[in-house]
């Protein structure tokens, strides 16, 4: 997968579509990321003992991995993945600027 944690992505689709945030967490087999403050829903959780109340919580969901572009750190918009490998090491480049990410 191209995307990494603590990468800066824009959501390309959906309710949060042109907003910014940094990746929490990549789930490889289902191909999604969470997003830090993105893409949450609401979720109503029961009381378990007598007495406590029921509340409503925040829950983030998260976003197919096609529905996020990264933000290249030198041009500073969303951009492409390619790669280059340089002495053995594969690195990351933007397709737009030709930095490394």
């Amino acid at each position: 997968m191209k995307i990494h944690k603590n990468d800066t992505v824009k959501i390309m689709v959906g309710k949060d579509k042109g907003k910014t945030g940094k990746i929490l967490k990549v789930f490889l087999k289902n191909g999604k990321v969470l997003v830090e403050n993105l893409n949450v829903y609401k979720k109503n959780v029961r009381p378990k003992k007598q007495g406590e109340k029921g509340q409503i919580i925040s829950v983030p969901r998260p976003v197919d991995v096609s529905n996020v572009a990264i933000i290249c750190s030198s041009c500073g918009r969303a951009a492409r993945i390619g790669y280059k490998v340089e002495k053995g090491n594969k690195m990351r480049i933007c397709k737009k600027c030709k930095a490394n990410i």
